[in-house]
């Protein structure tokens, strides 16, 4: 505007300078719904500011931890990931991340995700504790998932009974080692053991396919065909 434009290019930069008065309010907007914990609205706020400002990390930043906050972790992830491109050395995002996909239950995709963060800084101290945790967990997952491969059912019992000590604060990975401990039980012919045990797993996930099929298989061995 100071340097004299043509009508046009003054209309434009006056509707560009409106738009971002009004970017500038509905951000003011966001921070307070945020803070007043009110995340939908701050969510739908930031819908609007973002669908203008892509390429702003720190606003999606904002919006992935009030998905947090409404529980949609998938739509944070999203966010996050578009935040450790937009920012350099984003270290925060690649751990909140590698920390969602643990708390899913994706143990694999945690630990490459937190590698990430410890290439951008191999001292950053919650990444590399997380890396621990979830290193020991992987490798003790793909260990009994080894021994089942094999037949060596009783050694991954044990493998997966490991499992549920390491991470005894996620309930996913106890499910999951349970229903694993349930085809092996099924598997070993030990089928009172393993009906017990996938019916404790059917009454967390009812719907759980893999504990439907072992549970089947005990069932057949006890010759219990209604069941």
């Amino acid at each position: 505007l100071k340097s004299n434009p043509s009508s046009n290019e003054e209309k434009e930069a006056q509707t560009q300078l409106t738009k971002s008065d009004e970017l500038q309010r509905l951000h003011s907007q966001a921070l307070s719904a945020y803070q007043q914990e009110d995340y939908e609205a701050a969510i739908s706020l930031l819908d609007e500011i973002l669908a203008v400002c892509v390429w702003d990390a720190e606003l999606r930043e904002l919006r992935a931890e009030c998905y947090i906050k409404e529980g949609e972790p998938s739509k944070a992830i999203s966010d996050l990931k578009a935040a450790a491109k937009l920012k350099n050395d984003n270290t925060e995002a690649f751990y909140k991340i590698s920390r969602i996909y643990y708390q899913l239950g994706d143990h694999e995709l945690s630990l490459s995700e937190v590698r990430e963060c410890l290439k951008l800084d191999q001292d950053h101290k919650q990444c590399f504790s997380l890396y621990k945790q979830v290193k020991k967990l992987n490798k003790q997952i793909e260990s009994a998932e080894e021994r089942i491969r094999e037949g060596r059912y009783e050694d991954a019992i044990s493998k997966y009974e490991s499992v549920m000590k390491t991470e005894p604060e996620v309930p996913i990975y106890s499910t999951r080692a349970k229903e694993r401990i349930c085809h092996c039980l099924s598997k070993n012919q030990q089928a009172t053991e393993a009906i017990e045990l996938c019916t404790k797993v059917l009454q967390l996930e009812p719907t759980n396919v893999n504990a439907l099929k072992d549970r089947a298989e005990a069932y057949l061995l006890e010759d219990m065909y209604e069941e």
